[in-house]
């Protein structure tokens, strides 16, 4: 990789250009990494073809592009932001609305639910809670070869900070929308941080939206901490138009007995990269991620999952599916590490694709790395079309055609959509899905935005 890459330049460029106004919003602690992060991605730049974690996804697309404006908000910017109302009128939670990667700042900027819980802006957290930053901040996410992590640590301000204290189960999950708009190309990153103590239960349902037809670009990195013997649940549903690029890298760190779960869904987007990294970081606990993506026209959907095997007795879970239609195209690149004193660990993977047409492309690429002996581990990947009996036993049974391939793409799609455990959201999710498959839904769906 060429850390001084053309492309790389740009972004150096852009973050010499704006550091003294991030800063100068920013927490003084999140500030204090920004320097050396800027000197990593300086180092690594961002990542092309020749990265084997980026093997099967051009990024240059949208990075080749000139930014000019970074975004700092201003007050006006937040009214729209505030107006807006999922259209899952059934789904009970504990609203956060983001714009381009902020917290709005005419509301509280952070505020205790009855349970204990608090919510809110990273930023204002770093004031009011300075012993949790230092001790949770950028220690999750690390990496030696990703320089767009580094990027977001360099110049990210804000984001949403939730802190869940030992022992408190959180019976409404809190839902993030992700409100991205501007009048120009726009690029933002926004910087997460999920505290979920020892003995908690937790539940966030992150909603990715577009509100204007113009080019973006969003690099978001999230830190989760989940404690002994807690639970927590991540689902993020993607719905942005084609003129939108999306990356996101998820880092979960579990502690002892602890189980967690994340599940993307991507319904649209014009490049979507999801990273995620489990770290089984004590004895007996488990992870399971899951993902679905419809893909069509040239859209690219690219799954990255890392599951890290730390400690004995833990259990993993993949299950990653795509349907891919026109001439997009997809990625699943999943690993398992299982350490040397990982003995008793049980890790499954698996990922299925459809192809619709002989101009759709699906890469995939499970692997498994194991240094201990006692393990319970397995893989495996398809790539195919449609199921010729199956679609002949329905159409048998008087079914027409259309129907029988629709009823077939959406039992293939339900497996995974079924792992998600609020009932309001799976219907709604089940809904989207068929529409999506039924080609009604030609741009992202519940978007007044007449988007090209």
């Amino acid at each position: 990789m060429n850390g001084k890459s053309e492309i790389t330049e740009k972004y150096l460029a852009l973050f010499k250009e704006n550091i003294d106004r991030i800063s100068a919003i920013s927490s003084p602690y999140i500030n204090s990494f920004r320097e050396a992060a800027y000197e990593k991605f300086s180092e690594l730049g961002i990542p092309t073809k020749k990265n084997e974690e980026y093997k099967y996804t051009n990024l240059n697309i949208f990075f080749d592009h000139d930014y000019k404006n970074y975004f700092i908000p201003e007050e006006a910017d937040f009214v729209k932001a505030e107006e807006f109302r999922c259209d899952v009128t059934d789904l009970d939670t504990h609203g956060i609305v983001l714009l381009n990667g902020f917290y709005p700042t005419i509301n509280e900027k952070l505020r205790q639910l009855p349970s204990g819980v608090w919510i809110g802006s990273l930023n204002e957290a770093a004031a009011k809670f300075p012993a949790l930053l230092e001790k949770h901040y950028g220690k999750y996410a690390k990496s030696e070869t990703d320089g767009l992590i580094h990027l977001n640590t360099a110049m990210a301000s804000d984001g949403v900070f939730v802190y869940v204290p030992e022992g408190v189960t959180l019976s409404k999950p809190v839902q993030v929308v992700n409100l991205v708009q501007s009048d120009e190309d726009m690029f933002n990153q926004h910087r997460n941080l999920i505290i979920v103590e020892k003995n908690a239960e937790f539940s966030i349902i992150i909603c990715d939206h577009t509100l204007s037809p113009k080019k973006f670009l969003t690099n978001a990195v999230t830190e989760v901490f989940v404690g002994e013997n807690a639970h927590f649940d991540l689902i993020r549903v993607q719905n942005e138009h084609n003129a939108a690029c999306k990356i996101t890298h998820t880092f979960i760190h579990q502690e002892k007995n602890s189980v967690a779960s994340s599940n993307n869904m991507t319904l649209h987007g014009g490049l979507i990269r999801n990273s995620t990294y489990h770290y089984l970081g004590g004895e007996g606990a488990e992870s399971n991620s899951y993902g679905l993506f419809l893909a069509d026209k040239w859209q690219h959907v690219d799954n990255f999952v890392n599951v890290d095997h730390a400690f004995p007795k833990c259990t993993s879970n993949q299950l990653f599916k795509g349907v891919l239609d026109d001439m997009s195209t997809g990625a699943f690149n999943g690993r398992i590490l299982v350490r040397p004193d990982a003995q008793g660990t049980l890790a499954y993977q698996k990922n299925n694709n459809i192809l619709l047409t002989d101009d759709a492309k699906m890469d995939t690429k499970p692997q498994l790395e194991i240094y201990a002996d006692d393990v319970k581990c397995s893989h495996g990947a398809t790539i195919g079309q449609l199921d010729g009996e199956a679609l002949f036993y329905l159409q048998s049974r008087g079914i027409n055609k259309r129907e029988a391939r629709l009823m077939l793409m959406f039992g293939f799609a339900h497996e995974v959509i079924q792992n998600i455990k609020i009932e309001a959201l799976r219907e709604r999710m089940d809904n989207l899905v068929m529409q999506r498959l039924k080609g009604e839904l030609s741009r992202c769906a519940s978007c007044m935005v007449k988007c090209g």
